[in-house]
Order: C-alpha cells, then sequence, then structure tokens
C-alpha cells in the first residue's frame, strides 16, 4: 500500500526557515502530482503547494515567494523548503497525493514570534 513519511518539522523563530521532507513508497511515484497541505489552529485545511509530474508547481497565495516545492523522483521524495516563516505558518504539514486519499502522518511547523 501507499506510504507517505514526512520530516523535517520542528520549532522555528519568525523569519528563520525550514525544509520539510516526504518520502513515498508503494507507488510509481513519477506519474504522480505530489502536494503539501497544512492544517492551522482555527483554519480549515490549505493546500500550499503542488508539484506536477512535469515539476510545474502551484502555490497558495499565502506562501508565494517564501515557499518552494520540488522532487526528486530518483529519491521518491518531494520537498517544502519553507522561507521567512511566520507564526500563521504554524500548523501541522501533511504530504499527500491530490485527489487522493493518501496522505501522510504530519510534521508539526511552530513558529515563534
Amino acid at each position: 500500500q501507499v506510504q507517505l513519511v514526512e520530516s523535517g518539522g520542528g520549532l522555528v523563530q519568525a523569519g528563520g526557515s525550514l525544509r520539510l521532507s516526504c518520502v513515498a513508497s508503494g507507488i510509481i511515484f513519477d506519474i504522480f502530482a505530489m502536494g503539501w497541505s497544512r492544517q492551522t489552529p482555527g483554519k480549515q485545511r490549505e493546500l500550499v503547494a503542488s508539484i506536477l509530474p512535469t515539476s510545474n508547481t502551484n502555490y497558495a497565495n499565502s506562501v508565494k515567494g517564501r515557499f518552494t516545492i520540488s522532487r526528486d523522483n530518483a529519491k521518491n521524495a518531494v520537498y517544502l523548503q519553507m522561507n521567512n516563516l511566520k507564526p500563521e505558518d504554524t500548523g501541522v504539514y501533511y504530504c499527500h497525493i491530490p485527489g487522493s486519499t493518501d496522505w501522510g502522518q504530519g510534521t508539526q511547523v511552530t513558529v515563534a514570534s
């Protein structure tokens, strides 16, 4: 079955950076779009970034210019580089296959002001 395992979350000061990683197994990775979504306190889950098999990317307005999604098909991995983090970026970040029920377990990101 499909497994998505995230890592790289943590506590960071506002203005800092974190890099999230997600390694997939059980799928032919390079034919799937991949996404990062987040669940922030008091808000609905939000798709923050997605990347197509062609490596075309899309971002939520709230993270444009600060977050970068990338993929390494040789490693079955997708990454989210997060720069200039803000307290409102605090939440649980999930790796997933858009349009499917395949989600990782999530990794906590906390940005202190």
